[in-house]
């Protein structure tokens, strides 16, 4: 059976907007792309736009009800602390009621992927639930390989049950600063997907290099190794295509130039980056040099929530600043970074990230009705500058809806989410393990 979409414009991202335009499904993929009156009636969407579904390079699903926390502390440090001992207060089902609303949020969003670091495997167990796409990178922690690796089988042994076909497990070494080498050296041994944080802020770079700064005497961090993240894991032979290296913010050209000889992919979290006063990444840097750029919402734990749309127009407003131009990032460039960009960023472009025959019919349409952008000038420019999760009319995942504006109840996932909450915060007494 064929189910044909149409609205006023179509956004393939591989190729030129087609205005009166529409796709044509077939099961879960995409049999044609062109305009309405090449692929016949079906269902019409008036004032809208059809894209691909968002891919969200880098989030935390589990954390979507930890918006604020620590808001205006004074260093990175003093903020991923307590965001540590807080995520220490509750169990495996507040993750999961947790990371149910977080995947209801992204798919509100228009988002239809995900990369999302998990600490708790519950972000695998909501996606599948959800109809969510996603690779979900269990987090491991640590300088012992055998421990580290500990810890990855028993996430895995928790959730692998309950996962689907669209959800695959990775492995993420959190970051430089809380891993040694030789449990890097382990995770890649697994032979999955890899994702990690490299070079958020410059107070981690402080650390990693002499081990002073406000970083000193974080109890949990490993013994600094005198040189930057890139250039430590550069050294010991680890960066590699299938890494995925979440922020990137303080990286010099010849890191830069690593990256890009290694075909190392970059999720670049502009919020997160700005809220958290890391700085801007040099995102055109990265993406002159070749490095395949994603883009990603990171979590609230960071930046308020999972709105591709505030992190596209985050990723346009900074890269003008940084670059002092008006023209730095167009709308159509940063469109690209948070659908094809992030697909190739994950691996997966030549299933999603694009509207062509053949691929996976993951799409959202996003209705401008009675906004300042119409009529259309630039349909990009509407969807980036004008978009909201309030205008998103439809998401769907391998042509099936996920979201419909008007028909989700989003009751019982806010109110768990709130009990969450209170025991993050410590109002309420934690519920059993």
């Amino acid at each position: 059976m064929t189910t044909v979409l149409s609205a006023d414009w179509v956004l393939p991202v591989s190729g030129p907007p087609i205005r009166n335009g529409a796709v044509a499904i077939e099961d879960e993929r995409i049999a044609a792309v062109g305009t309405r009156d090449e692929l016949g009636p079906g269902i019409d969407y008036p004032d809208s736009v059809i894209l691909p579904g968002f891919v969200n390079a880098h989030s935390h699903l589990e954390y979507a009800v930890y918006a604020g926390f620590g808001d205006g502390l004074g260093d990175f440090a003093t903020w991923v602390d307590l965001h540590t001992q807080r995520k220490r207060r509750i169990g495996f089902e507040d993750m999961l009621d947790i990371a149910r609303l977080g995947t209801a949020d992204c798919l509100a969003s228009g988002v239809t992927a995900t990369g999302d670091c998990s600490f708790s495997g519950a972000a695998g167990a909501a996606a599948a639930e959800a109809g969510l796409r996603a690779i979900v990178y269990l987090e491991v922690f640590g300088a012992d390989p055998a421990e580290a690796l500990g810890q990855f089988e028993s996430l895995r042994e928790r959730v692998e049950g309950s996962l689907s076909e669209r959800v695959r497990l990775g492995v993420s070494p959190h970051a430089p600063y809380s891993i040694s080498p030789d449990v890097y050296r382990a995770c890649f041994e697994l032979g999955l997907p890899v994702a990690t944080h490299i070079s958020e802020s410059a107070s981690e770079v402080r650390y990693l290099l002499d081990g002073s700064g406000p970083w000193e005497g974080i109890d949990w961090f490993v013994s600094p190794p005198g040189v930057t993240g890139t250039r430590l894991l550069a050294r010991e032979g680890l960066l590699q295509p299938r890494l995925l290296a979440a922020h990137c913010v303080v990286v010099d050209p010849d890191e830069i130039d690593l990256l890009a000889h290694h075909d190392v992919a970059v999720a670049h979290c502009p919020r997160s980056n700005a809220f958290l006063g890391c700085g801007i990444a040099p995102v055109a840097e990265l993406l002159a040099a070749g490095v395949r750029v994603g883009l990603g919402t990171d979590s609230p734990t960071s930046t308020p929530s999972f709105d591709m749309f505030d992190e596209l127009r985050a990723a346009v407003g900074l890269a003008r600043i940084r670059a002092g131009r008006a023209d730095a990032m167009p709308a159509e460039q940063a469109l690209e970074l948070a659908t094809l960009g992030s697909a190739r960023a994950l691996g997966l472009a030549d299933e999603i990230g694009s509207l062509e025959p053949g691929k996976l019919a993951d799409l959202a349409v996003v209705s401008l009705e009675g906004s300042p952008f119409l009529p259309w000038e630039d349909p990009s420019a509407a969807v980036v500058l004008g978009g909201s999760p309030q205008r998103v009319a439809a998401t769907l995942v391998g042509g099936e809806i996920r979201y419909e504006r008007g028909a989700f109840d989003w009751h019982e996932l806010r109110q768990r989410g709130v009990e969450a909450r209170d025991r993050l915060l410590g109002l309420a007494p934690s519920r059993s393990r």
